[in-house]
């Protein structure tokens, strides 16, 4: 199971995928020549209004963003346990892809209404490019994943 390339594409997938579960991937702060300065911040607990760190201000629930940012690494991780099921690997690895360009999606819905609702200006993140890393890197784990399959039908076709 370790010595396969893919679980090591996996393990750095789960990985990545908690971390981004604790970093913010976007912040907005309000445009020169407001009256009143806003600093808000997309998190786990929703966006949040961030101008007096002492008490923040949840103004909305981010609870789909956090159930796709959740969902990531777990899937990721009951792959890597499903190393006898090669089939099922790359499906479940085909669903990880599609929540990672999902997780973009979402975010794009939410950094809109930010922008709409709270005339504030947007700046993406470091944190942001992690669901596109480990886009790349379940990609990188599909491929190896059929890899092993089609040596395994191959070697059962020679006995």
């Amino acid at each position: 199971m370790i010595q396969r390339i893919q679980t090591l594409y996996l393990t750095l997938a789960v990985v990545l995928g908690t971390m981004l579960c604790f970093f913010s991937p976007v912040s907005f702060i309000s445009p020169e020549g407001a009256e009143n300065f806003r600093q808000l911040t997309i998190s786990f607990k929703g966006i949040q209004d961030i101008t007096n760190p002492a008490i923040p201000v949840t103004l909305m629930n981010t609870i789909s963003l956090d159930i796709i940012s959740v969902a990531i690494p777990l899937l990721a991780l009951v792959d890597i346990f499903l190393y006898k099921k090669r089939i099922i690997q790359a499906r479940l690895n085909v669903i990880t892809v599609v929540l990672c360009a999902g997780w973009y999606a979402v975010l794009a819905v939410y950094v809109w209404f930010a922008k709409m609702n709270f005339f504030v200006e947007w700046y993406i993140t470091p944190w942001a490019a992690i669901p596109l890393v480990n886009l790349v890197l379940t990609l990188m784990a599909t491929r190896a994943i059929l890899k092993d399959e089609a040596l395994v039908r191959a070697a059962d076709r020679i006995r």
